[in-house]
Formats: structure tokens, C-alpha cells, sequence
């Protein structure tokens, strides 16, 4: 009550921020992020001076400089925004993104030599780098290197110019959550600060910053950055740039994924995150850098219907090793195991993390998914709020079982001999066992309930304005007790989406709408049209036609009235 009174706000909204923790005194940064609030001075990031005047050196010098990326979005993303704003300001740049199948990933002493050879001075490495000390090793006497990343870090960073790591051990900036295009980006206004300061810009225009954005709001959100502080008017400032739809690739993107209107968080983590990936999975690794990279309105198009069409056969891999990765997951689940360690011969290494993350979300658990190729198990793991994966890797592979291991706190990558299999599990099980006190699905948060009268577009529109959602800021789910479905039918491709039709006891409608619903419990209940009424659980989301806004409870969850 105390912020919706202060804030001149409607109760409902008042309490959605006190429930985010969010004071009386915080309420306008949090509901208008603005980077001018909440951008910090990029110096306190450790290395981040150095960075930023070897950088400034290349750009007076007009040296030859390469971005070494990686092959998702993230790396695509932090590769793109570098390799364009160096382009701006008149440096000849290249970029390098490592092939998954056959040079894994992060730098390799072949691929450093040859872009030495062609001519680099500086390496960039952007996502990547902090544990490739000795790949990095190649370029001395040839070229400096400066890492640009945010992987946890072990012990020493590499002997470069500069390593700009928020989660570097001896990094006190308090930025540990930001993906590597967002410290990218700082690096970035960090370089420009250094030009201006040296005169740089007297004679020549300074190039904007903030319509690279759109690509910091694309990783941020893709690589699952909690949507809280600096990634909040990140997001919320990038999704105004996406909405231009100034940059041909996301634009070309945009329109293959059908969103037609503003995008959201949603449009960037569901429609372009999977395509961008697709590539780097099993296609092309740099197609994603180069579809962000394109100005060419006709040649980003062809682009973008690639990667659509190579999503689809990441899809077609993905459900094939799906089925046999839960069944082999429900076992150990049932067993109490709290990890989920799956492997499978033959299983295609650039759906793993996919699958892991499927198999997460059914089990409630951290989960580890493998493909088996010649004796050695590799794979990818994704866990859940509040267990650090990555640091359980990394110590798995100090501990000498795993060949290669790292990652952040959700996410982590490995690869280890078959023959250590269930050493392996027993450790990550040992490191992350207080995932045993975890419900076997996750909760289902309710942060309110509603009649189906009140469920109006206006409510609707207050609620929207928590967005950008995410990780670290869901989106409100609402309850909608003793609720009759009128009418239900079944809608897009497949038919595997519900549309229905709701009418409350007070008298009130309201459509909803309910994806995925295939021939699950949710839509056996939304297709029973029996009359009884049912109660619902959804989010409330205000829908735009030409000048009409309506209301819309897009269904998460159904129970029966007992």
C-alpha cells in the first residue's frame, strides 16, 4: 500500500513491486530503466583501463584487429557489437567463430596462429577466453589479446593485455551477472571515453552507442542474465532499439518469427534466441554473427529463412534424443539422484544443452545432458536458480574427471571418458546435493487473484509495465478461481494451441489462450466444455489490434474445483 500511496500507483501494482523487493524510493528506475540511472563507470571492472587504451592504441593506429566469438547468441551478439563498432570508428576488422563439431569451444592454439597470420595484431575474444591460457599463448610476439567474457574463473587469468571478467576471482565491480555483450558494450563506452578524452572526436564525429543495444538486450536475455539493475535498462532500452527495426538481420528475423508487434523479452528468448543458435548447432557457427553483421536487407532475408529452416532441423535432431534423455532422467529422478546425468551414443552435440534444459524444467533438477562419440561422453548442463553448476564443473574437472569442464551458475559445458561416468555423476550429486530438497516439479508461483470481470485491459496494461520478463523478473502468474470455458477450440499448426473462452461467476468474459497444449491435461481440461466450472492460473497480457487493446490470460495451469 505504502508505494502504490507514494508512487500514485493502482494497488495491484504497488504490491507486484513490493513482492520484487522493490522500495518506494526505487519504484521510478525499476518501472523506466534507464541506463543514464543505472549504468555504472565501466573502470570498476577489473582490466576494464587496459582494455580500453590497448583498444584506443588499434584505433589510432589503424590496426588489423579479429573478434574471435562464440556460436551462440551470446558470442554472436558480443562479436557483432564489436566488430561493428570497431568498423565505425575505422579499424579493419575480421571475425573468427570456432566450428562445435570440430574445434569445440573458446580459442584454439590453430585458429589464434592462423589469425595471426593474416595479419591481427589484436585478438579479441568475446565469451570466451578465460580458461584458453594456453591457446592464447600462440599469439605472443604476433598479436596482444583481450578477453572479453564472463565464464567463471579459476586461480590466474591468461597473461594478455587486459581480461575483462566481472567474474574473474579478483573482480570487485559487483557486475558478475552481466552476459558477455553487455561487457562488451562497457568496454565499448569505456573506449569511447578514452577517445574523446585523448581528442580523438575533435575532427571526426563520435558513432552512437546505444543503437548497438538491440544486441546487448538479444544476449542478455538469451543467455538467461537476471533481468534486475544495469540488464533491466539494458533490456528495456535495447527491446525501443529492436522496435526500429533499423538492423536488417534482427528485422529479417523479426519477420520470419511473425512478431508484428513491439517485440518483448519473449520475442527475443522464443523467436530469434532458438534461430540464431540453430546455426552454431548444427550449420554454419558464424551464420549467426554474419545475419547480425548484414546490412543488406535482401541478403539478410535469405539469411533469416536459413536459419529458420536449419531451426527446424535442430527441432527434428532435438525430439529424437529428447524421449531417450527422459526416460533415462525419470529413472535416476526416482532414484533421489540430485543430479541428472544422461548419456546417449550417437546423441548430436548441438542439441545437448537444449535437451538439458527440457529435462530441467520436467525434474526440477540440475540436469547434464551427453552425446557418446568415440569413447568420450561431451555435453552441456543447465540448472536451476540457486545451485552454481558451473563451479561444480570446474571443480569436477580440478579433481581431474572431467577433460574439459566450465561454465556460469546456470549453465555449464564438459566432456569426459565414458569409463568415468558415474564418478562423475557421484561428484556433481556431492556438490549439488541440496538439490534434494527440491519438489520434483518446480512451484508455481501465484502472485494474485482475480475475478473475470476484473481482468480488464487496463489491468493488463499496469501489469505489463514490470515487463521486460525474464529470469530474476517473472512475469506475474494470476489465479482465476471457479471460472466456466464457453467455448474452446484448437488453433495453429497441429493444432496444438488451445483458444478459449472464459466467463466468470460475476458475469465477466475474457479470451485466453493456452500454447503447447498438444493432447495434455491443460487441454483436456479447456476442451471438456462440460459447463463445471474450473479454476485457472495464467498470466494477464494486454493484446493490440490496429487502435484496440483487449485482455488475455495466456494459461499456464488448470485445477478442478473440488
Amino acid at each position: 500500500m505504502a508505494i502504490a500511496q507514494r508512487a500514485n500507483l493502482p494497488e495491484l501494482l504497488g504490491r507486484l513491486l513490493a513482492a520484487r523487493g522493490v522500495g518506494p524510493e526505487a519504484v521510478g528506475d525499476y518501472l523506466e530503466p534507464t541506463l543514464r540511472a543505472l549504468l555504472p563507470d565501466p573502470s570498476l571492472l577489473r582490466d576494464m583501463d587496459a582494455a580500453a587504451e590497448r583498444l584506443a592504441t588499434a584505433v589510432r593506429r589503424g590496426e588489423r584487429i579479429a573478434v574471435f566469438g562464440d556460436y551462440d547468441v551470446d558470442g554472436a551478439s558480443a562479436g557483432a557489437l564489436m566488430v561493428h563498432a570497431l568498423r565505425r570508428l575505422g579499424c579493419r576488422v575480421s571475425h573468427y567463430v570456432p566450428d562445435r563439431l570440430k574445434e569445440g569451444y573458446g580459442p584454439n592454439p590453430t585458429a589464434i596462429r592462423a589469425l595471426c597470420e593474416r595479419g591481427a595484431t589484436l585478438i579479441i575474444c568475446v565469451d570466451c577466453g578465460i580458461a584458453a591460457a594456453a591457446a592464447l599463448a600462440e599469439a605472443e610476439g604476433h598479436a596482444d589479446v583481450v578477453v572479453l567474457d564472463h565464464h567463471k574463473a579459476e586461480g590466474a587469468v591468461p597473461p594478455v593485455a587486459a581480461v575483462v571478467n566481472p567474474n574473474r576471482l579478483d573482480c570487485n565491480s559487483g557486475l558478475r551477472h552481466l552476459c558477455a555483450a553487455a561487457v562488451a558494450f562497457l568496454t565499448l563506452v569505456a573506449l569511447h571515453r578514452t577517445l574523446r578524452r585523448a581528442g580523438h572526436f575533435a575532427q571526426t564525429p563520435e558513432p552512437p552507442l546505444l543503437d548497438l543495444l538491440d544486441l546487448v538486450a538479444l544476449a542478455t536475455v538469451c543467455d538467461v542474465m537476471p533481468l534486475s539493475g544495469l540488464n533491466r535498462a539494458l533490456v528495456a532500452q535495447g527491446l525501443k532499439v529492436m522496435a526500429r527495426r533499423g538492423r536488417p538481420g534482427i528485422a529479417a528475423l523479426l519477420e520470419i518469427g511473425q512478431v508484428r508487434d513491439v517485440p518483448t523479452a519473449h520475442s527475443l528468448g522464443f523467436v530469434l534466441g532458438p534461430r540464431i543458435n540453430a546455426a552454431g548447432r548444427i550449420d554454419e557457427p558464424d551464420l549467426g554473427m554474419r545475419l547480425l553483421l548484414c546490412e543488406d536487407p535482401i541478403e539478410a532475408r535469405a539469411m533469416a529463412e536459413r536459419l529458420d529452416a536449419v531451426n527446424k532441423r535442430r527441432q527434428e535432431v532435438e525430439a529424437e534424443v529428447l524421449g531417450a534423455a527422459f526416460a533415462a532422467a525419470e529413472a535416476q529422478a526416482a532414484a533421489g539422484m540430485p543430479v541428472l546425468l544422461v548419456c546417449g551414443e550417437g546423441w548430436h552435440p548441438g542439441v545437448v544443452g537444449i535437451v538439458a534444459g527440457r529435462v530441467k524444467e520436467k525434474f526440477n533438477r540440475p540436469a547434464c545432458v551427453a552425446g557418446i562419440a568415440g569413447g568420450f561422453a561431451k555435453g552441456s548442463g543447465r540448472s536451476v536458480p540457486g545451485l552454481d553448476l558451473g563451479t561444480a564443473v570446474i571443480a569436477a574437472r580440478q579433481a581431474g574427471l572431467l577433460e574439459t569442464g566450465g561454465g556460469h551458475a546456470m549453465a555449464a559445458g564438459f566432456s569426459f571418458p565414458v569409463e568415468r561416468r558415474e564418478a562423475v555423476h557421484a561428484f556433481l550429486a556431492e556438490r549439488l546435493a541440496a538439490a534434494t530438497a527440491l519438489p520434483g516439479a518446480a512451484d508455481l508461483m501465484v502472485e494474485g487473484s482475480m475475478t473475470v470481470l476484473s481482468a480488464t485491459a487496463d489491468l493488463a496494461r499496469q501489469v505489463e509495465r514490470l515487463a521486460p520478463f525474464g529470469a530474476g523478473n517473472e512475469e506475474p502468474v494470476f489465479a482465476l478461481p471457479r471460472t466456466r470455458v464457453v467455448r474452446a477450440d484448437r488453433v495453429g499448426k497441429e493444432g496444438a494451441t488451445v483458444r478459449a473462452f472464459l466467463e466468470g461467476e460475476d458475469g465477466g468474459r475474457l479470451k485466453a489462450i493456452c500454447f503447447r497444449a498438444k493432447d495434455g491435461p491443460l487441454a483436456e481440461a479447456l476442451l471438456a466444455r462440460n459447463g463445471q466450472p474450473i479454476h485457472l492460473a495464467g498470466q494477464l497480457r494486454a493484446e493490440r489490434w490496429n487502435d484496440d487493446v483487449s485482455a488475455c490470460l495466456h494459461v499456464v495451469d488448470v485445477a478442478p474445483v473440488i
